[in-house]
């Protein structure tokens, strides 16, 4: 059977149907890192405004949220659509599914169907996509289980991306264009940020938490 001709990895990859992306990749890129950017920012300026501002106002915890923010987009919008057309986006058209056909030049997994990439986008998109926008709104609302939903969004998160590596790895690195950008640049640098900033989240929890159950556990003396 002859083989549609496509730019994803490996060559003779089987893409029946396919239908080549109508941008270039810079724009792809460049409207997710705008929207990306626009979250973040919009996260920024919420986290310093309204009441109880002067306890989130911290440059790292404003971050924290922006990043919240971030997350609830990319993964309801951007992965919510992956999981919803996942087995159309070889012929499908529109910036999504562009951006999609430029991402998947570092991993074709994401252009045939495959069962560990669906299943994992799936979780993320309807699990950790609402859970970053609650725990954006509890640290808005400085309510009692924002933390609690940090590490769990954080852990999720790490551990998703983990194993995102590690079944590429068995796989021997054989669904990604061997080039710069593509390897280094997409596939190992985008999936890196969710490996860095949900680990370094997922500290501050613990250690947030920590000193909390330390302030419950102290002895309590008793009024006379």
């Amino acid at each position: 059977m002859a083989t549609t001709a496509h730019p994803y990895w490996p060559p003779s990859l089987p893409l029946p149907g396919y239908v080549g992306s109508a941008r270039p990749g810079w724009q792809c890129a460049g409207a997710v890192a705008a929207a990306g950017a626009g979250l973040l920012a919009l996260g920024w300026a919420l986290a310093g405004a309204g009441r109880g501002a002067g306890q989130r106002g911290a440059p790292a915890r404003r971050l924290a949220l922006g990043w919240f923010l971030m997350c609830a987009g990319v993964h309801g919008i951007l992965e919510g659509y992956f999981s919803l057309r996942h087995r159309e986006l070889p012929a499908a058209t529109g910036l999504l599914a562009d951006v999609w056909k430029e991402y998947a030049k570092a991993d074709s997994r994401y252009m045939t169907s495959d069962d560990f990439t669906v299943a994992m986008e799936t979780v993320t998109a309807w699990a950790w996509g609402p859970l970053s926008f609650l725990t954006f709104l509890a640290f808005l609302r400085h309510h009692p289980t924002r933390y609690v939903l940090q590490l769990l969004v954080s852990l999720g998160q790490l551990y998703g991306d983990v194993l995102y590596f590690a079944t590429e790895a068995r796989a021997g690195w054989s669904h990604s264009d061997p080039r710069p950008l593509y390897f280094w640049g997409y596939f190992v640098g985008l999936n890196g940020v969710w490996v860095l900033v949900p680990g370094a989240l997922l500290a501050d929890a613990c250690r947030h938490l920590a000193a909390a159950q330390r302030a419950l556990d102290r002895p309590r003396h008793k009024a006379h």
